[in-house]
């Protein structure tokens, strides 16, 4: 998959968009987000439409997110975790519910994403769905005579010093599968125990653990990974703008799925551009902005029908929900959580 040429009409649309909003809300709004989620090329629109001024701050992991939110003392206003993630969230009163009526694309959402459990819990919606894609894997097509197909080559001896994967506790769903251990989800202690086990003796093999889209591109660039996991659709973009080629697969031993979600943090002062950003995230301005720069699929189909070429919507699985369903959707952890990020922390403990 390839990053799309951003929007011609990207103005044109925000534009139309924002006409219809009911106020000029003024505003600061402080996000905790992932690269990408930002950018210029559909915040700056929001910005002069609204009068809701946007300051981001980017997470390399989604174990950021709750420690920033126990720290910051009211520092953010929104944050976009993924479905895995967000329990603790809730549990801890760090986001509050959504109201949907607010949310004028909400039925357009799928409704897998609407529905899910992360964003679900005692009858009231904690989160509007955003974006979403696989954690697939990625190699350098100068380096491999014979193109790797299995987890087995992030655990090759031959590889050693040429290998990478993200920091995140989601390094322990790879080694589980890799243990033919495929319930990643619902792993017993014993089982983690195991991936643990797994990850530690590849630690050696490991030329380090990145977490940033531009830390992994550079590992690649300067030659030093050579294969990795990644977020499918964005570092692979942006080694091909730098002229290197690489190549995403999904293993025989399947790939991760992910969502993330936007959440307004409690007691935000600024509820008003909250709603306002969240409208505009899900409408066509912010589905295509986050499609053309990151190269994610979206939460909305009918948004991104309206503002994506047939040859977008179908690279970006917009019309395949097998192809969603195939891959192994984050779930929430519930109280494990702090099993798998224990274990992985100890890990690099090592």
């Amino acid at each position: 998959m390839k990053l799309f040429d951003k929007l011609a009409g990207t103005t044109a649309c925000a534009a139309l968009m924002f006409s219809a909003l009911p106020s000029f809300a003024e505003g600061e709004l402080n996000i905790l987000t992932w690269e990408g989620y930002a950018d210029p090329s559909f915040i700056e629109p929001f910005e002069a439409a609204t009068g809701c001024s946007v300051s981001a701050t980017y997470v390399g992991s989604n174990d950021d997110f709750a420690p920033k939110l126990a720290a910051g003392g009211g520092v953010f206003d929104l944050v976009s975790p993924s479905i895995d993630s967000t329990a603790p969230l809730i549990a801890a009163g760090f986001v509050q519910p959504i109201d949907t009526a607010r949310i004028d694309e909400w039925n357009s959402i799928y409704e897998k994403f609407r529905t899910s459990d992360g964003i679900n819990q005692d009858g009231e919606v904690y989160g509007v769905p955003y974006a979403w894609g696989a954690i697939a894997f990625m190699y350098r097509a100068d380096k491999f005579d014979t193109p790797p197909t299995t987890l087995d080559a992030l655990w090759d001896p031959a590889l050693e010093g040429r290998i990478s994967l993200w920091d995140d506790k989601s390094a322990l769903y790879v080694a589980a599968r890799a243990n033919g251990d495929m319930d990643i989800y619902n792993l017993t202690d014993e089982q983690i125990a195991s991936a643990q086990e797994k990850l530690i003796a590849q630690r050696p093999l490991v030329r380090k653990y990145w977490s940033s889209a531009g830390e992994l591109v550079d590992l690649y660039k300067s030659g030093e990974v050579w294969i990795s996991n990644t977020w499918a659709g964005y570092q692979s973009a942006l080694l091909a703008e730098e002229g290197i080629e690489v190549v995403e697969f999904i293993p025989e031993e399947n790939a991760e799925g992910w969502m993330d979600s936007f959440m307004i943090v409690s007691g935000t002062p600024n509820e008003e551009c909250a709603y306002q950003f969240l409208n505009m995230a899900v409408s066509e301005v912010g589905q295509c902005g986050v499609a053309n720069v990151n190269g994610y699929s979206v939460a909305n189909p009918e948004a991104a029908r309206r503002c994506m070429s047939e040859e977008q919507f179908a690279a970006l699985h917009q019309d395949d929900p097998e192809y969603l369903d195939s891959l192994l959707l984050w779930e929430n952890l519930g109280d494990r959580l702090g099993d798998y990020t224990n274990a992985w922390n100890a890990v690099k403990a090592q």
